[in-house]
């Protein structure tokens, strides 16, 4: 699996103005290309009376399933200078839909890619860029004379901490970077002297 990627925080929305041309970015985090559709038909009613509601998005962590619209603009600028955006930006898991309420003027074929490229931007600055890491979630129980080297090790290598239940021992559930899971484990096992009963459980982007 990927170590990491970027997506969206949430939402976002964004507008700007060009020649009276009104530009409504809506930046939605999607998985799945069904999913995505759904929100461009939601967008296509909600603004019905615009001219156009232009889209792009990329799905899979490895950005594999890339599409986009120019819904009726001139070919090539507006659904593709929008791809463009997000590859650039690098983020997956990724729609934007870019409503346009035509103001009269025409922008011609370097103002509509300029026009679009800069919805999607802000729409995307709005919305909130953030890295998602792959974890493995790790139990760590030990007694309670341990617990301070089970923080040391887990705080000082840049692991998360969850939760802490609290019983006869202590367990720590913790988060840990997938590429850094077995020297962890290596590293706790020592630190405890072999005294830590560890339970390695599943993977998750967090």
């Amino acid at each position: 699996m990927i170590e990491s990627y970027f997506t969206v925080a949430g939402t976002g929305e964004a507008e700007i103005v060009e020649k009276k041309s009104r530009f409504i970015a809506h930046v939605i985090p999607v998985t799945e290309e069904k999913e995505a559709i759904e929100h461009i038909e939601k967008i296509k009613k909600q603004y019905w009376d615009a001219r156009h509601n232009c889209y792009a998005f990329v799905l899979g962590l490895d950005g594999r399933i890339q599409r986009y619209s120019d819904d009726g603009e001139p070919g090539g600028t507006a659904g593709m200078p929008m791809l463009e955006v997000l590859i650039g930006e690098n983020v997956k898991n990724v729609l934007v839909v870019v409503t346009r309420y035509f103001g009269g003027t025409l922008l011609g074929t370097g103002g509509l890619v300029r026009a679009y490229s800069k919805s999607t931007k802000e729409g995307l600055l709005a919305a909130g860029i953030v890295e998602r890491v792959l974890y493995r979630r790790i139990n760590v129980t030990v007694s309670y004379d341990l617990g301070g080297k089970v923080q040391y090790e887990t705080m000082q290598n840049g692991h998360i901490i969850e939760d802490t239940v609290y019983t006869e021992n202590v367990c720590y559930k913790l988060l840990v970077r997938v590429s850094q899971a077995d020297k962890f484990i290596k590293d706790i096992t020592n630190a405890a002297n072999g005294r830590a009963a560890i339970e390695v459980l599943d993977d998750i982007y967090k």
